[in-house]
């Protein structure tokens, strides 16, 4: 292909429609022309190419411990995880999920890396492409009768007891699960496992949706931004106010 009867601007209207295979098979013929436009425009799409590549490379390290458990002989892999392990205040919510075997998600990682933006598009197609996901929860006053460790693994165990038939399920960090379930733990594992990274992502985007509504039904604390954790703002609002019903009393509210 040459571009000699086009503009640049032609061409590089013509070339952003593209899908990425199709723009890396033009760029010798961009390489070809002589045009400065088209020079630029083909190391863009070279640049592009190896980001694409090392994103790639990423998503498929993600899979190391879930290939390693399929060879053998698991089958339906979970993971799991929680959020809201360190907040003074709402509950503590856990996620299970079973992903398609290889499945790459541009952008997947643990949610603690990623915008509030791309957490929830990342959500929406976790759970429109995983093979099952479900959710569990530990309230404010469990949190406080039998402490945050032992809620978030109930929050756990809760999850998973709804996802359904699974073989082994990975577990972030060092959380001890019924003895129902075979586990195995990663620590670290939400940025290392695919399958713990997307029950991460559906974990806070459900706990962040439920701390917009508790901000509405308590007023004042700022719990729709800060979503419970120990902000400054935080604790003047506790200072001010004194704790409302969702606040964990067993925590240090300053």
């Amino acid at each position: 292909m040459t571009f000699y009867k086009q503009s640049i601007a032609q061409v590089k209207a013509q070339v952003q429609n593209m899908p990425p295979a199709d723009q890396e098979a033009l760029i010798p013929a961009l390489r070809a022309d002589a045009r400065r436009g088209l020079q630029l425009l083909a190391d863009q799409l070279e640049r592009q190419m190896v980001q694409r590549k090392v994103e790639e490379d990423r998503l498929r390290a993600l899979w190391v411990h879930e290939n390693r458990l399929r060879s053998q002989g698991y089958v339906r892999i979970a993971g799991t995880d929680e959020a809201g392990r360190g907040p003074l205040a709402g509950p503590v919510i856990a996620a299970a999920v079973i992903l398609p075997e290889g499945l790459l998600l541009p952008g997947l990682n643990d949610s603690k890396k990623l915008s509030e933006k791309s957490r929830q598009a990342l959500a929406g197609q976790i759970q429109s492409q995983a093979l099952a996901y479900a959710l569990g929860e530990a309230s404010v006053e469990e949190i406080d009768r039998i402490n945050i460790l032992h809620a978030a693994e109930l929050a756990m165990n809760r999850a998973l007891g709804a996802l359904g038939d699974f073989s082994i399920v990975l577990v972030d960090g060092s959380n001890r699960l019924a003895p129902a379930f075979k586990q195995e733990n990663i620590i670290g594992g939400d940025q290392v496992s695919a399958s713990i990274a997307a029950a991460s992502i559906l974990a806070k985007v459900h706990r962040d949706a439920l701390m917009v509504k508790l901000d509405e039904k308590y007023p004042g604390y700022g719990l729709a931004r800060h979503k419970g954790y120990g902000t400054a703002d935080h604790y003047a609002a506790l200072r001010e106010l004194g704790p409302s019903p969702c606040h964990r009393r067993s925590f240090n509210l300053g």
